[in-house]
């Protein structure tokens, strides 16, 4: 959730590299920032530290001494307020050794009130500061990476954390839960908590392994283990993304630049995953029961796989949302295949279920959009799913490259993946057509109309009731309207009473056997004086709105949901609110 980003080199511009990385991973989701740089003043090595809370937005840092070693910290508030002085970095008593810190430290009252006895002094309410005291604590008497493995052993609680040494020059990573990663460059060297931040200047990464240490200087990077101070051989990797897919372009946001994107990875995804769809089909084929397992819109993309499984495969399967996983576990098994749903791969609801399926002797497979994530690395089979770089905290072309991969992987099963490679592309021709200029502009004039709305509420049957839940989820992140998805033959029971003159009622009415039920949903909530926008590839004299969209079969659901993303995005910009960055959300939640 955090953001991390830490450079050690040659440059004398070090807070402004930092800062640059920083505003990177603002799509993370944060609430304060802050960077120091290690200098020497008169001899002595110091550390000067600027930190705010609010956003970095055109923050300078040309008042900062020069230094070819600086780091940085977006803030996601867990202890203590979002003030300026909770805000990381945090220093030491001397001022020598700062730290930036991505989970929580479980037992820091415990740790505080020790170190409080011998004399440490705090100013901010936060479980960081208790980090870097005990490490001053311990590097009275012993090396600094040493005092720093010390403390982490100490430590309990999922974290991810970069200790500044100004003696040396150089930083000491740990991780154990929350991702970090190591940038290798000639002359310099990199952190940061999401290899996207990299891009800019290197390409050649290692992901820290839960309980590995790195020694980061501008001479070259060391990893150990944490528990025992045994050496690691770094495992480097080559980033596939580039510079140009981790901008905004031409685009005023990146929620808008995803949501083009779509047509294009869902053609990828038929043109290029063929063979790891065969792969993992006979992996579901051998296994006696397969779980999707994901969170938030991973969790519809699992729903609407069961469809997709029971439809095209006559293949059962169980879904469950991460957070909720572990307690199915009585189920699993050594023939049990848990296939783990996630864009960032480090969503940590997800990978503790997923952590404890493998202890029960359940096979794991991931279907992931980061290669070399805590997820990928920790399965047995792995997809990718490949639509580059997501940095809108509303997740839109990785849940429809999700459903392109499940849509593949379920004509696998059923020996048709080439029948499966033509209806992905149909989808993705669908996409494409929902984008044009033309149709985009009735979706803005629609929002402008629905834009003081109360509530939104959208109904499907069978692949669209995920559907249903994922365009409501997506229209009450961003635009803060109330919306909800509701299975259509569920108004009758509850729902319908919400219904009154002008309510906004999205209803999804796909070419398939669930269309005349849809209808007469749509109906009801008409009858009811609901405002009826419907989505579908033939019009109606119920809807006061049509948005045609093409049939693609059963990836139908991937057209429907981009037009929802559309309504969302401009609800969002009719309403005067950021897309990429909604309140008291963050894009990668790596704490519990």
């Amino acid at each position: 959730m955090c953001g991390i980003f830490g450079y050690v080199g040659t440059r004398p511009d070090g807070a402004q590299i930092v800062l640059q990385g920083l505003k990177t991973l603002e799509y993370r989701g944060y609430d304060s920032w802050g960077i120091a740089v290690g200098t020497t003043v008169s001899a002595t090595n110091t550390i000067v530290v600027k930190k705010k809370a609010g956003k970095i937005g055109e923050a300078n840092v040309s008042d900062m001494p020069k230094s070819s070693f600086a780091f940085g910290h977006t803030r996601w508030a867990t202890h203590g307020g979002v003030t300026d002085v909770n805000a990381h970095p945090h220093l030491d008593c001397s001022g020598k050794i700062a730290i930036i810190h991505n989970g929580i430290l479980e037992n820091y009252e415990e740790i505080k009130k020790t170190l409080l006895k011998k004399g440490h002094k705090f100013v901010s309410q936060t479980d960081t500061e208790v980090a870097v005291h005990l490490i001053e604590e311990y590097a009275r008497t012993m090396m600094f990476s040493k005092a720093v493995q010390r403390a982490f052993n100490e430590m309990e609680g999922l974290n991810a954390f970069i200790v500044m040494n100004t003696a040396n020059h150089q930083f000491v990573a740990v991780r154990n839960g929350s991702p970090l990663v190591v940038g290798f460059a000639d002359g310099e060297n990199y952190l940061a908590s999401d290899a996207a931040a990299l891009l800019p200047h290197t390409k050649q990464v290692h992901f820290l392994e839960d309980d590995e240490m790195a020694l980061v200087s501008a001479r070259g990077v060391m990893i150990f283990n944490a528990r025992t101070g045994d050496r690691v051989k770094p495992k480097k990797q080559q980033l596939t993304w580039s510079v140009a897919q981790a901008e905004k372009g031409n685009y005023p946001y990146f929620m808008l630049k995803e949501i083009h994107e779509q047509p294009g990875v869902i053609a990828d995804v038929a043109a290029d995953n063929a063979d790891h769809a065969r792969k993992l089909a006979m992996a579901i084929k051998d296994a006696t029961g397969t779980y999707l397992v994901g969170c938030g819109t991973a969790a519809y993309a699992c729903l609407a796989g069961t469809y997709i499984f029971s439809k095209v495969a006559r293949r059962h399967v169980n879904w469950a949302i991460g957070s909720e996983f572990g307690y199915h576990l009585d189920f699993l098994n050594n023939k049990s295949l848990v296939i783990a749903l996630s864009q960032s791969g480090e969503t940590i609801d997800l990978l503790e279920a997923v952590r404890k399926a493998k202890a029960k002797g359940a096979q794991l497979a991931a279907l992931t959009n980061v290669l070399g994530s805590s997820l990928y690395r920790e399965a047995a089979y792995t997809l990718i799913i490949g639509a580059g770089p997501e940095k809108g905290v509303a997740s839109t072309k990785a849940f429809t490259g999700k459903i392109a991969h499940l849509v593949l992987l379920a004509y696998a099963l059923n020996g048709k993946v080439k029948e499966g490679q033509a209806v992905v592309t149909q989808a993705a021709k669908a996409s494409k057509a929902v984008l044009a200029a033309g149709y985009v502009s009735k979706i803005q004039r629609l929002a402008k109309r629905l834009k003081d709305s109360r509530h939104v509420y959208v109904i499907g049957r069978g692949l669209s009731y995920p559907a249903a839940l994922e365009i409501a989820l997506k229209i009450k992140e961003i635009s803060y309207i109330h919306a909800e998805g509701f299975a259509a033959g569920e108004l009758k029971h509850g729902p319908l009473a919400l219904v009154e003159k002008g309510t906004a009622c999205i209803a999804l009415l796909p070419n398939d056997e669930t269309y005349g039920a849809n209808l007469a949903g749509a109906m009801e909530m008409k009858a009811r004086g609901g405002f009826v926008i419907g989505i579908s590839h033939k019009n109606h004299e119920v809807f006061d709105v049509w948005l045609p969209v093409p049939d693609a079969g059963v990836a139908t659901i991937i057209p429907n949901v981009i037009v929802g993303q559309l309504l969302a995005y401009y609800l969002t910009i009719a309403r005067g609110f950021d897309p990429d960055m909604p309140r008291n959300l963050a894009k990668s939640v790596t704490v519990k």
